[in-house]
């Protein structure tokens, strides 16, 4: 049986509701905005930025700020949200950069973060060539190598494994990793949050990535729209836990949901279908909309029929 580290465990019986703004041709100042305006809303407990280069579709010219630059300054100008990217790109930045970087985050927000992470881009197999087309336009630009899916997953246990040490040992350690090999690793300061930030993965693919969810994450999460994918993907993370000695009610299911503002009613259905489906954790991503719209339209009707 794997023994666990200790994890800052999110409540699974109730709902929470947050927000999350793409940085792509938004301003600094339309971003500011709108998390300060989120942060006075009660019902929204949470709030994200997206992580990514360049643009994936449109104009690679358009502007699009760096996610974990700017987090800090909106950590800095909120002051009750719980905040994150959703999710982190594990192939832009080493494990041991972005630990420090996150317990620095954590410092500057008070304890605020949620550390949010996936595998990144990567080449699966059988995958349709427009999707890797969108992946070598940001990695190319950036000279990131894009690699077969098992190595991504790979690096991104071996990543979490790392990120929780340094959080966690106060002596320096040694790492000999398939893909990160350190000497003499440290991690100070500390986060504020112990034994550290929850740790949310974003992931979908249920023989293997699923698996790291299980062993590392507080928070799932999923990025199909399907209710049926998410309750097979579901069972399959059951599945995982349960092989390695893990509860799975440990971790919390997540949900991201684009929203229009023409037809909130639909959006609204869509929600609280994959609520009664097992989500616990709502990520709305207004499009066009405003926070204070998405908390009157969407969440807080929903908070309200859930009692």
């Amino acid at each position: 049986m794997t023994t666990f580290p200790e994890h800052n465990l999110p409540q699974t019986s109730t709902v929470s509701f947050g927000i999350k703004t793409s940085q792509t041709g938004v301003t600094y100042d339309a971003i500011l905005a709108a998390w300060r305006e989120a942060d006075l809303i009660p019902v929204f407990e949470h709030a994200w930025l997206w992580d990514h280069m360049v643009p994936l579709r449109g104009d690679v010219r358009t502007e699009a700020l760096e996610a974990w630059t700017l987090l800090p300054a909106l950590a800095a100008q909120t002051s009750r949200l719980k905040l994150g990217v959703m999710v982190t790109d594990n192939r832009l930045r080493l494990p041991t950069l972005l630990a420090k970087m996150a317990a620095t985050v954590d410092i500057i927000s008070g304890g605020r973060l949620v550390f949010g992470i996936g595998v990144g881009a990567c080449v699966p197999r059988n995958v349709d060539p427009a999707v890797v087309a969108i992946a070598r336009r940001e990695f190319d630009a950036y000279g990131v190598r894009l690699v077969p899916a098992p190595e991504a997953i790979e690096a991104l246990d071996e990543a979490l494994t790392i990120t929780r040490r340094l959080w966690t040992e106060s002596d320096p350690f040694d790492f000999p990793g398939r893909h990160y090999r350190l000497r003499g690793a440290i991690g100070e300061p500390k986060p504020v949050q112990r034994p550290g930030p929850p740790i949310l993965v974003g992931a979908a693919g249920e023989r293997l990535s699923l698996r790291v969810v299980a062993r590392h994450a507080d928070i799932w999460n999923c990025p199909t729209r399907s209710l049926e994918e998410f309750s097979q993907k579901s069972a399959a993370l059951d599945a995982h836990c349960r092989e390695l000695g893990r509860d799975p009610g440990e971790i919390v299911r997540s949900m991201q949901f684009i929203v229009h503002g023409a037809d909130p009613g639909s959006s609204r259905d869509e929600v609280m279908a994959f609520i009664q489906a097992g989500v616990r954790h709502v990520v709305l991503a207004g499009v066009g909309v405003s926070p204070a719209w998405l908390a009157a339209e969407i969440a807080e009707p929903i908070a309200t029929a859930l009692g």
